[in-house]
């Protein structure tokens, strides 16, 4: 059921709720979505995909076993697909991938609880054919892969290497008599691992591997690499192929390893678009192979930063929505109990989840902007901003992924005991969430990258050179003495670009001590590493914060005053939370006092009070179908209680009276204690 049913009945703590507030829910909903005519789009693709219920399960995967999740998993990837292909495909604009990806995400959600195995197809294989394949290349591959005639997944991780992509150490070696490359694991440890799709889905693969010709390496390179037969789906010849086993979460996609035993290729299956192998095996590249080679994991990670806002959303749905319908304690005993969303530690554990979702969708659709620039300067081969945007990128993807993943705890932890439950919708939120801090990129591999391109930017602040918008700040720090606190939110920004630039100053400032020490760059790097990453965090942060705020002004510069007003409270939320959050940082770089922080904890408290009245309203404007939520605890009707009995009875546990097990082993055991 979802909230387009006129004929439901819906809890009444939650039609007080959205009786009391006070602004336009779809008129919000319209701005989340970037204009009323995507979020008419979005709702027409999702009733397309989804009114027919082809998303439903007639057992629970949470039931399943591993094999029976993946088969039920390709089972619905194909009726996907067949949506997808037959129904949405005549749909104008879904050729453009930014144009309606957030829609058919919403929808792929409702499908697949976890993940679908063909995700790298479309997440990596293509994009990668897209961004790294000469016109020539893509003219045979593409239509191959859209039309899903042959299915990829993206091979880089291995099992001793994942980040660190100059270390992997399968390779690539040209054979000039063949025309051919022979690739091969020459360790355990060069096997890869991790890419899904690939235990059992895909038979087609783009490897990365260490390329040899004329017995020199030139580096990590892409090829494209069959696995499988097209015809019997058996591995090739060479290649050792299969599934890795449970894990965390992504239980429904089979995440797979793949070694080579002197696999042959052809010549053009090298990925030719910035780098080429000739049939003599002499080797061409293309100026800036190193800068363009990015393209693919920028673009990744600038997804990564919208699912984390995304997840963050359904997360923040179902509590709140849950906490309006859940009633606890008796503050005042003449009173009925009372609904936990009105108690003041339940507002300062959800409020800041829904300011975050904001923050991060917002700031997501600001780095797409920048993306799509970058690529369309890169045409034109101007690769000057890819820096900028790659180490914004990458320190985007940490804390998108960190902050996400710990507000989604936060907010099962508001849920009570009934948040531990798969059936809460929260847990598998979490596992997806918590999986993305460490794939595509570690958390603090991705912060020391950020850090590099800082303590450039600091270099070249240090020499009165011209520097990026997102570091401009730096032109700032050497004043020598602290910024000037102001507790307005623009002061607040401003605060939290002293702390970036104090933290990146004393970050140099250690480097340069050790160096002088008599230290070698990469030893005085290293020991340096702790004050590097809390100084691309602290960077990461003011640039969201300065994000959010900006992008908040403009989109609403036309809107309601009501609307206006909860936007600004919730930017404002966003900005006194992390203040709070960071007060020591503050005191050492900014002139702020302890009364100065004691005003602005009772500010904060009094603005939880002022967003209480349209919590709800700000969840629904979020405008996730029951279908996508997969939720008892957050539905649009509040039948909470119903809901988890409903899915209780649903256990196979319970079609039995009695379980076999227990005249199998209880009763004997309870037998023998009788003699």
């Amino acid at each position: 059921m979802s909230q387009t049913d006129s004929k439901m009945e819906v809890n009444p703590d939650l039609v007080r709720e959205r009786a009391k507030c006070n602004f336009n829910t779809l008129e919000l909903t319209h701005i989340i979505d970037g204009g009323e005519e995507n979020t008419l789009q979005r709702k027409k693709i999702e009733n397309i995909a989804l009114n027919s219920g082809a998303w439903k399960d007639t057992v629970g995967e949470e039931h399943m076993s591993h094999k029976e999740k993946y088969e039920n998993s390709v089972r619905k990837s194909v009726i996907y697909g067949s949506i997808m292909k037959n129904e949405l495909a005549e749909l104008s604009g879904l050729e453009e991938f930014g144009a309606n990806f957030l829609a058919v995400r919403r929808t792929g959600n409702a499908f697949f609880k976890e993940v679908t195995p063909v995700f790298q197809h479309f997440g990596q294989f293509i994009p990668t054919i897209l961004g790294q394949c000469t016109p020539e290349q893509q003219s045979y591959w593409l239509p191959r892969a859209l039309d899903m005639n042959i299915l990829g997944t993206y091979a880089q991780t291995e099992l001793g290497h994942g980040t660190f992509i100059r270390g992997l150490e399968t390779t690539a070696t040209y054979d000039p008599e063949t025309e051919e490359f022979v690739l091969h694991s020459p360790t355990l440890s060069s096997y890869k691992w991790w890419a899904g799709g690939l235990g059992k889905t895909v038979n087609y693969c783009i490897v990365i591997a260490q390329l040899y010709t004329k017995g020199e390496c030139h580096g990590t390179h892409l090829f494209i690499v069959q696995v499988r037969d097209e015809e019997t789906h058996m591995p090739l010849p060479g290649i050792k192929v299969g599934e890795i086993g449970p894990k965390m979460g992504y239980n429904t996609g089979d995440n797979g390893f793949l070694g080579f035993d002197k696999h042959r290729i052809p010549r053009e299956h090298l990925m030719m678009k910035h780098a080429q192998v000739l049939k003599d095996g002499t080797y061409v590249k293309v100026a800036r192979h190193g800068k363009l080679s990015y393209g693919t994991m920028v673009f990744i990670r600038v997804v990564l930063v919208s699912d984390a806002a995304f997840y963050l959303s359904k997360a923040c749905t179902i509590a709140v929505r849950y906490s309006a319908i859940r009633r606890q304690s008796k503050p005042r005993p003449d009173e009925i109990e009372a609904q936990i969303l009105d108690y003041a530690t339940q507002q300062h554990k959800l409020f800041i989840a829904i300011a975050t979702a904001h923050a991060l969708q917002f700031c997501s659709k600001w780095l797409w902007q920048s993306y799509t620039a970058l690529l369309a300067q890169m045409k034109g081969g101007n690769t000057d901003s890819l820096p900028e945007l790659h180490a914004l990128s990458s320190g985007m993807k940490a804390i998108s992924a960190s902050d996400s993943a710990q507000l989604i705890e936060q907010c099962r932890l508001a849920c009570g005991g009934h948040g531990y439950m798969m059936a809460s919708g929260i847990p598998h939120l979490y596992t997806y969430v918590t999986a993305t801090r460490t794939f595509e990129g570690d958390y603090t591999v991705l912060m020391l990258q950020t850090a590099r391109f800082l303590v450039k930017a600091y270099k070249q602040a240090e020499a009165s050179q011209p520097l990026t918008p997102t570091v401009s700040y730096l032109a700032h720090a050497f004043s020598g003495s602290k910024a000037t606190w102001d507790s307005r939110p623009d002061g607040i920004i401003r605060s939290f670009q002293a702390v970036a630039a104090g933290k990146i100053a004393a970050s140099v400032r250690n480097i340069r001590k050790r160096l002088q020490a008599g230290l070698s760059e990469i030893d005085a790097w290293e020991l340096s590493t702790i004050q590097l990453v809390a100084a691309a965090e602290a960077h990461c942060r003011a640039v969201i914060a300065d994000t959010y705020r900006k992008e908040i002004v403009r989109l609403t510069a036309n809107s309601s005053p009501n609307v206006k007003v909860v936007m600004d409270q919730l930017t404002t939320l966003y900005l006194y939370y992390w203040a709070l959050e960071k007060t020591g940082d503050l005191l050492i770089y900014t002139s702020v006092s302890e009364m100065d922080l004691v005003d602005l904890q009772e500010a904060y408290e009094e603005l939880l009070q002022k967003i209480r009245p349209n919590a709800v309203g700000l969840v629904d404007a979020f405008d996730l179908r029951d279908e996508i939520l997969h939720s008892t605890l957050g539905s649009y009707d509040g039948r909470v209680y119903e809901r988890l009995m409903e899915e209780a009875l649903k256990s196979p546990m319970n079609k039995e009276p009695v379980n076999e097990a227990h005249f199998k082993y209880i009763k004997p055991f309870m037998l023998k204690g009788k003699l």
